[in-house]
């Protein structure tokens, strides 16, 4: 029961929530302990609003995610997990996270229910919706992004919103395109969003999505204002690493029918990982060097 429990958390989720940490590291606060500590508190909080969601989405899907070939298997869909059991996980996962953001102040507390409400939306409603599914999976993202420049105690930037914005875009395409692909371990009959999605271009989307993500972190890193910013002129060195990382991944998704789930993509390819790894430390070194 305890190893049912822990999987329904689907801890390797937890690496999207990665994304609180950016502010950190591009608001200069790398160094100051105070708004580390905050930031660390902050990606556990999201890491208990992301599961509360993950559960919640199983418990109401359990009837159609029963038949799709990679989720049958999860302990609530599989029914391990009683749905009063899995009730009581959701609410008692999101209750800790809101009583986390509240210990970090009344912004986190704002980003916290926003996630948890668009999760909420997205579980009952919006998924089943084509573009706004993605859009709304990229406004989570968005708002790890945000509850991360509140515990850095920064601001959100045109930049970092746009960055971040266009990379979940893309992300959440993949994960489309991966259950469209019938070859795929992705592949699900059960799900409307996907079947509506053949009624679109949405190889189109996706490579769109792609040059548009390189494109505008490329323009990220020439930024005049931003290298004063930041100190430096030459984080332009750090864009091969993420042209690397973009390609590679749509590599994984034509070239090996992989890529509809990002972190088992991160975690199962090396040249993937190493180019993640190889621009966070490039970015590290380059701003506070």
């Amino acid at each position: 029961m305890a190893a049912d429990l822990w999987a329904a958390l689907r801890p390797t989720q937890w690496i999207k929530n990665g994304f609180v940490l950016i502010a950190l590291v591009f608001s200069l606060h790398l160094g100051d302990s105070a708004a580390v500590a905050r930031t660390l508190a902050g990606f556990i909080v999201f890491c208990l609003a992301s599961s509360s969601a993950c559960v919640w989405n199983d418990l109401f899907e359990t009837s159609g995610d029963g038949h799709h070939v990679r989720i049958r298997s999860r302990p609530i869909p599989a029914g391990r997990i009683s749905s009063s059991s899995a009730t009581a996980l959701a609410v008692g996962l999101a209750s800790a996270a809101l009583a986390g953001a509240g210990a970090i102040g009344l912004p986190m507390v704002m980003c916290v229910s926003a996630f948890l409400a668009l999760e909420a939306a997205y579980t009952l409603k919006l998924k089943h919706i084509p573009v706004i599914d993605v859009v709304t999976i990229a406004g989570g993202f968005v708002l790890r992004t945000a509850a991360g420049v509140v515990t850095a105690g920064a601001h959100m930037s045109a930049w970092l919103f746009l960055a971040t914005f266009l990379l979940a875009m893309f992300l959440a395409l993949a994960n489309r395109r991966a259950e469209l692909d019938p070859r795929g371990a992705n592949a699900s009959a059960d799900r409307p969003a996907p079947e509506l999605y053949l009624r679109v271009p949405l190889d189109a989307l996706l490579v769109l999505s792609a040059l548009l993500v390189v494109m505008i972190y490329t323009q990220y890193t020439l930024s005049t204002e931003v290298a004063q910013r930041l100190g430096t002129s030459r984080l332009y060195l750090t864009v091969p690493f993420v042209v690397c990382g973009v390609f590679r991944y749509l590599f994984l998704i034509y070239g090996r029918d992989q890529g509809g789930n990002p972190t088992e993509a991160l975690l199962g390819d090396m040249p993937l990982l190493g180019a993640v790894a190889l621009w966070a430390a490039t970015v590290v070194v380059l701003i506070y060097s």
